[in-house]
């Protein structure tokens, strides 16, 4: 997650430095770091920020569970940990998922996929347009 990307998810989120720092439950001054580039977003602190962000845009657009859009098969739907949680509009959020075949390697990987997928690309839109 680029700088630009974090600060615009702040502002989407309405939350001021502060704020944002209780939320992901670190200090205002690494958000304030983050803000500026001077350090890299975690993969923690992205993964909070998404899931801040898709639970506060509502369940209207959100509603395709990724094994739809992705068409998948029911071997590697049974595999999948989205499909047993029945998770399929956060299966982004969880580790392991079993897209295009198998899962991936490091969290930086998995999201390389997701933002591109179509449960998740209209939302990193919101965060690169705004």
């Amino acid at each position: 997650m680029t700088r630009d990307e974090f600060a615009t998810a702040r502002k989407l989120l309405g939350k001021t430095q502060r704020e944002l720092a209780q939320l992901l439950g670190t200090s205002i001054k690494a958000v304030h770091s983050y803000e500026q580039g001077w350090r890299q977003v975690p993969v923690h602190v992205e993964r909070q920020l998404y899931f801040l962000l898709w639970t506060k845009r509502g369940t209207a657009q959100r509603n395709k569970s990724c094994w739809t859009i992705m068409h998948c098969p029911l071997e590697r739907k049974t595999r999948c940990p989205a499909w047993e949680f029945r998770s399929g509009t956060l299966c982004w959020f969880i580790n392991g998922t079993i897209c295009q075949g198998a899962p991936h390697q490091s969290w930086a990987e998995k999201m390389n996929l997701c933002k591109k997928c179509d449960v998740l690309a209209d939302l990193v839109g919101q965060l690169c347009i705004s």
